[in-house]
């Protein structure tokens, strides 16, 4: 028996509906995959920050009189390079 064209385009309009659907839960699938990463990457980068700065803090605080004459020379290197720079124009 033979089809007739309203339902052959009816049987297609359904075919891609269908198809249409798969491939809309595939991408939403795939973003909240994607999603997932940039969470788990984004929590793992602020845990190492953290840590990093703890770390530093840790440091800093036991190095006490290294840490001062750090900050005083990189003071010092910016002030020179401030001036020299406004004397310059």
């Amino acid at each position: 028996m033979s089809q007739s064209i309203a339902e052959k385009a009816a049987d297609t309009i359904s075919e891609t509906a269908h198809k249409a659907s798969r491939a809309t839960d595939a991408i939403a699938d795939a973003f909240n995959d994607g999603l997932e990463v940039v969470r788990h990457t984004a929590k793992e980068s602020f845990d190492a920050a953290e840590e990093f700065l703890n770390d530093t803090t840790k440091r800093a605080q036991r190095h006490i009189g290294l840490t001062v004459a750090i900050t005083f020379a990189v003071g010092a290197v910016v002030g020179a390079l401030t001036g020299w720079t406004l004397r310059r124009k």
